[in-house]
């Protein structure tokens, strides 16, 4: 006779997770993920479920990706952490090749953990350069949970906790669908836009502007991408005021957009770059990259930024394997190329159901939002969370973000190695799930 299982029940699991779980963020997904491979995620009892996510939108390689695992067996092998002030082959070797996949004057690189941290990097860096304190950031905007990229964060978190750092200033974010400066035509007018923007910036500076913290697409915020010319029209408006630009490509970084960054589109060059979630491909690895003279700057004046896993040579070790990858595979070809497959698919769900009220993104980020009526726009929280349940009733793991003023709408992120087959599924499941709930 077969022993008697001492597993946990999914029942014990469940009360576990309510007792000593700390909850951060929204309910848990009612699912307990028991492996991941590719472009599906697999859970306990047997269920498979396409991940539209890539986990927290990183995982651009795939879950599990052979050569990322292997990277992982062999160098956690030999040299997994160190003394925060030594170097390893790995740490330089990843600083040199993200500079070779940037134009000048980017070429000086730290690394590190997430990107809240590379935000807060970023920011300390600028404010000790300029000698100057206040952080600009889109009023949509989402850079992280520790302080200072929390304070320069408006999407969510901001309310019962104390006060933010002093000199935080919110720019309003451009939304094309939702256009609160138009053209007689009613199209949007964002450089008017822009200018009231910063007219409210100059009225609230206290004459300290250090630098301009913003995505080139929001994810978090929407899937808002700025229009072509918005972000040449704004590093001007930096430049006007001795700011720096800081640019956050969290989400949009390493090829998902179609280019190796999101900001190569605008033809402009930031003061400084963020990456984290892409970078690691699903590890906690995160950069930031500026100019030499920016850098030279920073140490002249003393700048620290000293924690436990800086230059960590382990997952510095995957940056160079997702590098690898990238440049083999041409997988920012491979995102435009599924990024129109992607957006005509979703074009074609808004054709057959009148809840969808906007497509738009680009690569293989999309953004599809839902509405109660498309000619008032009005939203609807809990549409977008009927449909959000029943796609993953049917194997889709979706994400949507609901934020005060606009509907519910579907971040859509599938990685950079994902088949056409696997994105007609999940089309396919989300066809079905917003004609099931609207009707």
């Amino acid at each position: 006779m077969a022993a008697p299982s001492t597993a946990p029940t999914s029942t014990d699991f469940w009360a576990d997770a309510r007792r000593h779980l700390v909850r951060y963020g929204g309910e848990f997904t009612p699912e307990i993920i028991d492996r991941a491979s590719g472009s599906f995620l697999h859970t306990e009892d047997g269920r498979r479920l396409l991940d539209f996510t890539s986990g927290q939108m990183s995982a651009i390689l795939g879950h599990s990706h052979p050569e990322i695992v292997e990277t992982v067996r062999r160098q956690i092998g030999s040299l997994d952490h160190l003394f925060s002030g030594m170097l390893s082959r790995p740490v330089v070797d990843l600083a040199r090749r993200l500079a070779e996949t940037l134009p000048a004057p980017l070429e000086k690189a730290l690394l590190l953990t997430t990107g809240a941290e590379s935000n807060e990097a970023a920011i300390r860096m600028a404010k000790l350069v300029t000698g100057k304190h206040e952080i600009v950031s889109f009023a949509r905007s989402w850079h992280g949970m520790t302080q200072g990229a929390a304070s320069a964060t408006y999407s969510a978190g901001r309310k019962g906790y104390g006060p933010a750092a002093p000199g935080n200033l919110a720019l309003p974010a451009p939304n094309t669908y939702r256009p609160d400066f138009t053209h007689p035509d009613g199209s949007f007018d964002w450089r008017r836009q822009l200018d009231f923007g910063f007219d409210l910036v100059d009225a609230q500076s206290v004459g300290s502007l250090a630098a301009c913290l913003v995505e080139p697409i929001l994810s978090s915020g929407g899937v808002l991408e700025p229009p072509p010319g918005y972000f040449a029209a704004l590093l001007e408006k930096c430049r006007e005021r001795g700011m720096l630009l800081i640019l956050d490509e969290a989400q949009t970084g390493l090829c998902r957009t179609g280019t190796w960054y999101a900001f190569e589109r605008d033809g402009i060059v930031p003061d400084i770059l963020t990456l984290s979630k892409t970078l690691g491909a699903g590890l906690p690895l995160a950069a930031v990259v500026t100019s030499a003279e920016i850098e030279q700057e920073a140490h002249d004046r003393g700048f620290l930024f000293f924690t436990t896993h800086v230059s960590d040579p382990l997952v510095a070790a995957v940056g160079n394997t997702v590098l690898d990858v990238l440049h083999r595979d041409r997988l920012d070809e491979r995102a435009q190329h599924l990024g129109s497959f992607l957006r005509k698919g979703l074009e074609s769900i808004a054709d057959r159901h009148h809840v969808v009220g906007d497509v738009r993104g680009r690569g293989l980020l999309a953004g599809l939002e839902l509405v109660v009526d498309r000619e008032t726009k009005e939203t609807s929280d809990a549409l977008g969370a009927a449909v959000t349940r029943r796609c993953l009733e049917l194997g889709l793991h979706m994400n949507i973000v609901q934020l005060p003023g606009m509907g519910g709408v579907f971040r859509i992120a599938p990685p950079l190695t994902a088949t056409e087959e696997e994105l007609s599924l999940g089309l396919e499941i989300l066809d079905q799930a917003i004609g099931e709930t609207a009707a």
